[in-house]
């Protein structure tokens, strides 16, 4: 999946030191035992993944007296930064930015590195919530009226978002199948192309993050008929949740988080998760990462690994069903 581009953050200075033992680092921590952390971002700089990693590298670096290289290694759909990292040793010095296609793309096609064991899950980092949205021209005021029309119009209306093989095109198969409805689906290489085409009449609606359509929703141009978040978003308290509008136990968010190589010792997994949990509790950061459109989670170790668990099967039993490919 290609994740939207946002306004880019500085860079991050480059060297996280990590003590031989596993006391707790600080600023008096000595230089002697220094090594040097990798943060690896499987997607290009400016992207979400990347902006999580250097807004947290920074947090953790001020806290405990470190700092992180911020490595980006985009590149087919995030498989080639991502498996870089499962061949890397598991010494703690190499982390990844995890989202949606590291548990998508093993349904798509044949890598060499399995999603659910060939790392270890540190931290369910962040949510970004999605909205399905309309011009603010157009007759549909709900998604009801959306969903009734495409029924009394099959194959008529048309959802666009970033795609194929997404997480958005299962979330629309995921919405399109609750509701028994025949709608096309229309892909686009980023969240920006899929904006230009709704703003251009080409589509009927669009699927995208919170964040990518803010601006349009502010300025009246665009209008959101439901967030397939859990909850509400809170910028958009009048948008009910799908699950709000009829679709029981519907949810789909981009979600980020943070993992190590398999056989990663588990004291030093466990110290890591400590360290990105506190940083999403500082205020200062979750403010910038909700200005980013990325809302703080901080669900760690075997919690986080039963999430991305449930993710695989779940997206895997509608990839099967749908018969989605990459094109």
């Amino acid at each position: 999946m290609k994740l939207p581009r946002f306004p880019r953050l500085a860079a991050v200075a480059a060297t996280f030191v990590l003590g031989s033992t596993l006391l707790p680092a600080g600023p008096g921590a000595s230089s002697q035992t220094a090594r040097t952390i990798k943060f690896v971002v499987p997607y290009s700089a400016g992207s979400p993944s990347d902006i999580l990693a250097r807004l947290l590298a920074e947090e953790i670096g001020r806290a405990r007296g470190l700092t992180m290289i911020i490595e980006d290694r985009p590149g087919a759909s995030g498989t080639i930064g991502t498996q870089f990292v499962a061949r890397a040793l598991p010494d703690g010095n190499t982390l990844l930015t995890v989202s949606p296609p590291l548990v998508i793309e093993p349904h798509l096609r044949k890598l060499d590195y399995d999603p659910l064991t060939s790392f270890e899950p540190i931290c369910h980092l962040t949510n970004s919530p999605t909205l399905i949205v309309v011009r603010d021209a157009s007759p549909y005021r709900t998604l009801a009226d959306l969903l009734d029309a495409a029924r009394v119009k099959p194959d008529t209306l048309t959802l666009a978002g970033v795609g194929p093989a997404s997480s958005v095109h299962i979330a629309f198969e995921m919405l399109r199948r609750a509701a028994n409805v025949n709608m096309a689906f229309v892909p686009y290489p980023g969240p920006g192309p899929a904006i230009g085409a709704l703003l251009g009449e080409h589509v009927t609606s669009i699927f995208v993050p919170y964040a990518a359509v803010a601006g349009q929703l502010k300025a009246g141009k665009l209008r959101a008929l439901a967030t397939s978040s859990r909850t509400r978003i809170e910028d958009l308290p009048d948008v009910p949740t799908v699950a709000e509008s009829g679709y029981k136990d519907y949810e789909m968010d981009v979600w980020f988080g943070v993992v190590a190589p398999a056989k990663t010792p588990k004291a030093m997994v466990a110290q890591l998760a400590d360290w990105f949990a506190a940083a999403l509790q500082v205020p200062e950061v979750k403010a910038k990462l909700t200005a980013q459109g990325l809302n703080p989670v901080g669900t760690c170790g075997a919690n986080f690994a039963t999430y991305l668990r449930k993710k695989y099967e779940e997206y895997g039993r509608v990839i099967h069903d749908a018969n989605i490919k990459l094109e």
